[in-house]
């Protein structure tokens, strides 16, 4: 049973950092509840105002759909309500409203919509694609506007007029003007997440136009200065921000853009590089090589000194 009414979680995940964690994987690709659960709840003593279950940065499109229940259901368990837990959801229409009911059951307290399958579509076709797994539960359900689901000011109005579970919509494409035309038209209906990947790299300038929180992968592994991060862009400390950026987040983006599918690749690295091993990606997915591993290490190191 979830913790927090759509209501709830839309107020409770816009007042702070959000956490996405990588799912534990043996060698074999097995997943690792125990090892997990432990990672959770190192995550979770820290500040967090929200953790994504089989979201992207936990590998959601390489996870079954019953693999994506145990995931949410060992987050479930490990947060015991403290701060709400959030599922990913996905793939057709069909499978989609599957997954989103399986997670209501496993006690999730809502959804991040990712894009459905391969598939571009209009309007409409989004449309009904995101109102049929609102429908299907009674969970809140955050929006993952990106790649082959943009949906446009219009389209999520009408969504919103019509779903009043739809309570949040995280943006991964970094429109400028469609994230205005979108905060302009909806105002304080939705709570706005920013989802581009290294979402440290946007959130000053995406802050001004009410995106107050935003998904952080890098927690993964540097979660104390994550959480600096954060907070200096909440404050507007600028000086700190660039400084950040200049000396980890940029270096970082140029080691991750090495490779196609590193940003998840990436994580996995710093957790091992702290000496908390995830276990491998999955394919297809690859792990870093060596030396950018290493590279990693140094980076992490100077900013955690």
């Amino acid at each position: 049973m979830s913790h927090f009414s759509p209501t709830d979680l839309a107020r409770q995940l816009g007042q702070g950092l959000l956490s996405f964690p990588v799912t534990h994987f043996d060698a074999q690709g097995a997943f690792l509840e125990g090892a997990y659960r432990e990672h959770c709840s190192w995550m979770l003593s820290h500040e967090l105002t929200g953790l994504f279950a089989a979201g992207g940065t936990g590998e959601f499109f390489s996870l079954t759909p019953n693999e994506v229940a145990k995931v949410v259901a060992a987050a479930v368990a490990e947060t015991n309500g403290r701060i709400p837990v959030i599922s990913g959801c996905g793939y057709g229409t069909a499978i989609a409203a599957g997954i989103a009911r399986d997670a209501e059951k496993a006690g999730a307290d809502g959804l991040l919509l990712l894009p459905p399958y391969l598939m571009n579509s209009k309007q409409e076709g989004l449309a009904n694609h995101i109102e049929a797994v609102c429908r299907s539960t009674g969970l809140g359900v955050i929006v993952y506007n990106r790649d082959n689901a943009v949906v446009n000011d219009e389209t999520l109005a009408r969504l919103c007029d019509r779903n009043p579970n739809l309570i949040g919509f995280k943006d991964g494409v970094g429109d400028i003007e469609l994230m205005t035309r979108i905060h302009a038209r909806m105002g304080d209906r939705l709570t706005y997440i920013g989802g581009l990947p290294t979402a440290e790299t946007f959130a000053t300038p995406y802050l001004t136009m009410g995106v107050t929180t935003y998904s952080s992968a890098i927690f993964n592994f540097m979660p104390e200065w994550a959480l600096a991060f954060y907070r200096a862009v909440r404050a507007g400390d600028q000086a700190h921000v660039m400084a950040q950026l200049r000396n980890f987040v940029l270096p970082y983006i140029a080691l991750r853009d090495r490779g196609r599918g590193y940003a998840v690749s990436i994580v996995k690295a710093g957790l091992r590089v702290i000496g908390r091993d995830a276990g491998p990606v999955r394919s297809p997915l690859t792990d870093l090589s060596a030396d950018e591993e290493a590279q990693l290490r140094i980076l992490i190191e100077r900013a955690t000194a």
